[in-house]
């Protein structure tokens, strides 16, 4: 495919914006939809709407085969080994407190350790403060250095036998650095500790393979993706959700249900309290065959080269502080924050909307980053496959003349 056949599938992005052309550079906070996810979304409320797992009757089989097909079509997106290590919640922020409550309650004692990284968005960060809280458990923090990146062997020195688990990003929201959690893996489960990898960022970026990262859990959001809001996964390890308790209690999750006690449901259905998401989980499937062809290298490559232009113009602009410096540029997702000395990055976002440019200001759900790096907030443009090389000179146009209005 050429960029202009990928645009073809997202009439969103044909519209105007104050009488210019939407140039969209949000993606880290959602991704468009393409035609064939929303096709499906409405297949599902026309066609197959109905309760999944517990009637016999024709729609219930339907729409209960959309769901679980979604289940293995996100198994073998992971290369997971089996699709009951597949969980489907809300979203990857709903992923990541089922596990640290539920690993919590099952693993985590008074005085235990828990790390994070410095680089991690709020999702990654209150809730296994949270859990530290209730199970009197300590919160360390994997800090970052000044170019926004993370040393493996800082993480060697900061795991002591009190150690549970690690937490940590992919790529943060910020930064867009790819962290190596091949290498934090490795290394985390040298001394029995676990790792859970907040994917929300690099899901659509890179190749997740489970199996060759060997982490424990793995987590994203559907609409990071392509697919649906309120939908999100959960990867794990089976032998580990099998020993953790649930996180909600209602229908779907039992075995039996007694005023003496209750049974629960294996995986991953115990984890599955309620009546699911019907009409957006099955999304997942065009949707991730859509990110599957986007890795065609001619796609890839001119991404790359869209990339790298807008990388190399805000390195140059001396104006410009770009958080997030990669050891090579590989190391790094298109997604840029930068700060403009005597500029307010708020101020730069409305004057870029008015142009037509739709990017993000503010702390983007990352404060203690914010407060390492010393700046207040950051203006972020990130960039999906869609994006073009006209589109990111028109960005470098825009923000040009925004700073010129405003200095």
């Amino acid at each position: 495919m050429t960029v202009e056949e990928v645009r073809s599938n997202f009439p969103i992005l044909n519209q105007k914006v104050y009488g210019k052309d939407l140039v969209y550079l949000d993606n880290a906070a959602t991704m468009h939809r393409p035609v064939s996810v929303v096709q499906k979304w409405e297949d599902c409320c026309f066609l197959t709407n109905s309760n999944i797992h517990r009637a016999v009757h024709h729609l219930a089989d339907l729409a209960t085969e959309e769901f679980e097909s979604a289940r293995v079509c996100v198994q073998n997106f992971l290369n997971a080994s089996q699709k009951e290590e597949i969980i489907f919640t809300a979203g990857a922020t709903a992923s990541i407190n089922l596990v640290a409550f539920s690993f919590g309650e099952a693993f985590i004692q008074e005085e235990d350790e828990v790390i994070v990284t410095e680089a991690e968005h709020h999702s990654n960060i209150i809730p296994w403060q949270m859990m530290c809280q209730r199970k009197k458990a300590h919160l360390l923090v994997w800090k970052v250095d000044d170019f926004g990146r993370l040393a493996l062997e800082d993480l060697n020195k900061l795991i002591t036998p009190k150690t549970k688990i690690l937490a940590m990003t992919h790529v943060s929201n910020v930064l867009g650095l790819v962290n190596d959690i091949d290498g934090a893996a490795k290394i985390c489960h040298s001394h029995g500790v676990k790792i859970l990898v907040d994917g929300a960022q690099g899901i659509v970026h890179q190749i997740v393979d489970v199996k060759k990262s060997d982490v424990d859990f793995y987590a994203f959001s559907g609409h990071k993706i392509f697919a649906a809001t309120g939908v999100g996964v959960l990867y794990g390890k089976k032998e580990l959700l099998d020993l953790m308790p649930p996180y909600m209690g209602g229908g779907e999750m039992i075995g039996t249900v007694k005023f003496t006690g209750s049974t629960y449901a294996e995986v991953p259905y115990k984890f599955e309290a309620g009546t699911q998401n019907l009409a957006g989980v099955p999304t997942l499937k065009p949707a991730l065959e859509l990110a599957l062809n986007l890795r065609e290298p001619e796609i890839v490559a001119y991404h790359e080269e869209v990339k790298k232009y807008l990388y190399e113009t805000l390195m140059d602009d001396k104006r410009i502080r770009l958080l997030g410096i990669p050891e090579k540029l590989a190391n790094k997702i298109a997604l840029f924050s930068f700060v403009v000395e005597g500029v307010h990055h708020e101020d730069l976002a409305l004057i870029l909307d008015k142009m037509g440019v739709a990017v993000r200001s503010g702390q983007v759900c990352a404060e203690p980053l914010m407060d390492r790096m010393g700046v207040t907030g950051i203006l972020r443009a990130s960039l999906a496959m869609y994006n073009t090389m006209e589109e990111a000179q028109y960005f470098i146009k825009s923000l040009n003349r925004a700073i010129d209005m405003l200095l």
